[in-house]
């Protein structure tokens, strides 16, 4: 894995929580709207819909750098339906960036030849 692909990885990991905080407050304010005279749901859907198209651009480009296959592709698509799935791919993209690192690193340093 190279240094573009970490990249898009971490990309997609910082886009993630946001993505999935924004559907939250949306939920939240979509309740709101109908028990409330309270109304942010214009304000929210287009913050979450900003916050939902990044995350799909970043996906895509992390599945086609990544090489990623269809499983786990649809894996990470699948996290930024679910409410509170962006914790869990941010969760799991961190650890995958960390061990992409750590092997680039290694690699650079002539530690191993993978």
């Amino acid at each position: 894995m190279d240094l573009k692909t970490v990249s898009a990885l971490r990309r997609l990991r910082l886009v993630s929580a946001p993505e999935a905080i924004s559907f939250l407050v949306l939920l939240v304010c979509s309740v709101l709207k109908r028990t409330t005279d309270f109304n942010a749901v214009p304000v929210m859907g287009a913050v979450h819909g900003a916050l939902f198209v990044a995350y799909v651009l970043f996906w895509a480009d992390a599945w086609n750098r990544a090489k990623w296959p269809l499983k786990t592709a649809a894996y990470y698509f699948l996290m930024s339906v679910i409410p509170l799935g962006g914790f869990f791919a941010e969760r799991s993209l961190r650890r995958v960036e960390e061990d992409s690192l750590i092997a680039l690193r290694a690699r650079r340093e002539g530690v191993v030849n993978a």
